[in-house]
């Protein structure tokens, strides 16, 4: 039975991100693994929208890993889909072609109830002005570069891409995102990222990371991984099984939400306040042209971030003013 922490938190979810009402139908989709908190989400949707349905899928092998046709299908047919999964259904064509119809969706890729929770109760308004700060500075910005005391030294071009805002406030018709969120990211110029990146937060699909992994960046795909544990082994080959363009660098972006951790649950980890994230893989959904079923969010602690030369993030704390 839910708790009452995890009851107020889907209510939360459901009726101040994504703003359903009494004449809307809403889809949970959830897996086995994330029954609980679909169930909560399920509950609150009964009280909360005119119709609701609850399903369950076998849980994805991958982060952006197509759901069954079905599923994708009902997906289009209702106004609402939150998706608690145990692998994010962000960055899928199913997700897309829904949204396309004008579906509002919010995904919880591995969410847990802790983290539900915790990020839930961060103050909206703090993490749109924040995001909105951002936003004008990046759209006017021709690169990024990216530094650490651990090594990393990369550059990311990013003229003329689109700087997205994830607030996880979703009420708008086609909308769609993290719940709850808190990053601004952009999808870098294919082929023109290069430099070093040395992971040392988490990474989609293995979680907290036990030691760095340092990545050789080259005209935008890693080349060589770095690591003294089995991890940078895992996540090289986790890219490699799938192709050569799972190792494009796909994804930059700001963590926002001053209620975020890193836990291991990448959902919370890419959003908290100061960290920065690079994902490798899909990016077709934020204005990239890369499209393979694979996005793995890699996080990078207390960086330093210079848009073009002006500094904008100094050791994890945002200068914005």
């Amino acid at each position: 039975m839910a708790s009452l922490k995890l009851k107020k938190a889907a209510t939360t979810a459901l009726r101040d991100y994504m703003g359903v009402s009494e004449d809307e139908t809403l889809l949970v989709l959830s897996d086995e693994n994330m029954r609980e908190i679909g169930l909560s989400l399920f509950d609150a949707g009964k009280k909360l929208c005119y119709e609701t349905f609850y399903f369950e899928m076998m849980p994805r092998a991958l982060n952006g890993e197509e759901p069954p046709e079905q599923i994708a299908e009902l997906m289009k047919t209702v106004d609402v889909v939150v998706c608690p999964t145990s692998k994010s259904l962000t960055h899928t064509n199913a997700r897309r072609e829904a949204s396309k119809q004008g579906v509002r969706i919010g995904t919880m890729p591995g969410i847990s109830i802790d983290s539900m929770v915790r990020c839930l109760s961060a103050d909206p308004d703090e993490i749109i002005n924040t995001n909105d700060k951002l936003v004008t500075i990046l759209q006017n910005t021709k690169e990024v570069r990216v530094t650490s005391r651990l090594g990393t030294d990369l550059v990311m071009p990013i003229k003329g891409r689109r700087i997205l805002s994830s607030t996880g406030v979703l009420r708008t018709i086609g909308e769609s995102g993290n719940v709850p969120s808190g990053e601004v990211f952009v999808a870098p110029l294919e082929g023109k990222t290069n430099g070093v990146i040395v992971i040392d937060g988490s990474v989609a699909g293995i979680g907290t990371l036990q030691s760095p992994i340092t990545i050789e960046i080259n005209n935008g795909f890693a080349e060589k991984f770095y690591g003294k544990s089995e991890e940078a082994r895992q996540l090289e080959k986790m890219l490699q099984d799938v192709g050569k363009y799972a190792r494009a660098i796909a994804e930059f972006g700001i963590g926002t939400n001053p209620k975020a951790k890193i836990t291991g649950d990448i959902l919370e980890d890419e959003k908290v306040y100061g960290t920065i994230h690079v994902a490798f893989g899909n990016n077709i959904s934020m204005g990239g042209k890369i499209s393979v079923p694979i996005h793995i969010d890699c996080i990078v602690k207390k960086p330093t971030v210079y848009a073009d030369d002006d500094k904008i993030l100094a050791a994890g704390k945002l200068i914005l003013e």
